[in-house]
């Protein structure tokens, strides 16, 4: 069955022409012209997916994408954004976004993300499983199947685009990992991700790790370079 995308854009045209694509790809699309009608649906029920603006009158998207939060940690939102609103952009993703998309966009482009992050979600969603699809690094254990992670045995809910960008950093600890190479792992599909949008996503790692753990120290800034995952000390 296709998946359910909410469409949350002050500006109609806009609104409109998203949802047509999205419902000529088979998608069941829901939309929206503010945060406050949109907020209200939601607690009723959560989409699959949400497109969702920065800029809208009544609750804007980062008030939107924090409370969605606090719904959900897994549920895939793209932003839409102008390209002179950096800070906003870099704010959504600490906020949780999975990605995001400058107006004016390619509306290929866009169902070519959403068609990644439906993918990302159902990986995620599949049980079952092999030894060979956990990964264990000291402390930390990585489920490859469900995109979930644990530290010390507790859950860290993690986004799929953070949990990609902190597999990365496992796969070699020790190792230092340029942002380029974390932006060709985290967004396999976009070659336009900027520096600033890793810092964003690494510094939301470290937060709801920390937020577990007071002591985690485990990914390190190598100034100049990028980041790594240090070694177990034990």
């Amino acid at each position: 069955m296709a998946g359910r995308v909410a469409v949350v854009e002050d500006e109609q045209n806009i609104r409109d022409n998203v949802a047509f694509a999205l419902e000529r790809e088979g998608y069941r699309v829901s939309s929206y012209g503010d945060g406050v009608s949109a907020w209200e649906a939601f607690q009723r029920q959560l989409p699959e997916l949400v497109i969702l603006d920065i800029l809208m009158p009544r609750m804007d998207g980062l008030e939107l994408c924090r409370r969605l939060r606090s719904l959900s940690e897994s549920l895939p939102i793209i932003f839409l954004t102008s390209r002179d609103e950096e800070f906003d952009r870099v704010l959504g993703l600490e906020l949780g976004g999975d990605d995001y998309l400058c107006k004016p966009f390619s509306m290929r482009e866009l169902l070519t993300r959403v068609k990644v992050l439906f993918r990302r979600a159902a990986l995620g969603r599949e049980t079952g499983g092999s030894a060979e699809e956990l990964m264990t690094v000291g402390e930390l254990e990585l489920d490859l199947r469900r995109y979930t992670a644990r530290w010390r045995g507790t859950v860290v809910p993690l986004t799929v685009t953070e949990f990609m960008i902190l597999h990365a950093l496992a796969r070699r600890p020790g190792h230092v990992k340029t942002r380029d190479q974390l932006m060709t792992e985290g967004y396999p599909h976009d070659t336009f991700v900027s520096d600033r949008t890793i810092d964003s996503h690494i510094k939301r790692i470290r937060k709801k790790f920390l937020a577990v753990d007071q002591g985690f120290e485990r990914i390190e800034t190598v100034y100049g370079l990028g980041y790594r995952m240090t070694e177990s000390r034990s």
